[in-house]
């Protein structure tokens, strides 16, 4: 895999960009964030690993002007604090300082597979069209704003439609077998949803199954 590797500390860079090309991994280093801008909008890479305290210009505004560019690229931000606000500026995932090696490519292996799920086109469900390419979602031809997140959750409920899928199997699939994520985090996506999804349309789609799960269903 191509991964792009934006870190300024030269220590830290050097450490992994080492355990990355034992891995098998090639990979390109950027030391600041406009350096990183530029690769990440010219280069094809299958994973970001994006540094927040960067120079020149820092991590979350780097991943929300790449998102904003409907850059698509899985992006796995190094973080000591502002985890919330990595994941709201569009980050996939996050890895918190210090870690250990062995937990980096665990993270990276499972980004690379989630993403590799999105290689459908377009999902459609009633009058709701999810698109890959262009990373859009309308109901009703009516465009939806949506975060990565919000996005991917929907994404999970539409390949499934009619099947109640319980917290802990969204909690898996949509933010990871190591996130420590709660079944709270995924009522409050759900509520962002129907906020989006359901609000001033025909019918309802997102269904609450109490005391099992969720469902989309037409």
């Amino acid at each position: 895999m191509r991964l792009l590797l934006v870190e300024d500390d030269p220590k830290v860079a050097r450490l992994v960009n080492q355990a990355l090309v034992e891995s098998g991994h090639a990979t390109t280093v950027a030391g600041d964030g406009l350096a990183a801008l530029v690769s990440a909008e010219s280069g094809d890479y299958d994973l970001i690993f994006l540094d927040i305290l960067l120079p020149r210009l820092d991590g979350l505004e780097v991943c929300r002007r790449l998102r904003s560019q409907r850059v698509r690229t899985p992006i796995l931000m190094l973080t000591a604090r502002d985890r919330v606000r990595g994941l709201d500026a569009g980050a996939d995932d996050y890895l918190v300082k210090p870690f250990a090696v062995e937990e980096l490519l665990a993270r990276i292996r499972a980004l690379v597979r989630r993403n590799a799920e999105d290689d459908e086109e377009r999902l459609v469900v009633a009058d709701l069209c999810l698109d890959f390419a262009t990373h859009t979602v309308e109901r009703a031809g009516r465009t939806l704003e949506l975060t990565p997140r919000e996005f991917r959750l929907l994404a999970y409920l539409m390949r499934h439609p009619g099947r109640v899928l319980t917290k802990d199997q969204i909690l898996e699939q949509v933010w990871g077998d190591d996130s420590d994520a709660s079944p709270g985090v995924v009522e409050l996506y759900i509520h962002y949803l129907r906020q989006k999804v359901d609000r001033a349309s025909a019918g309802p789609l997102i269904r609450t199954v109490r005391g099992v799960g969720y469902c989309l269903k037409g």
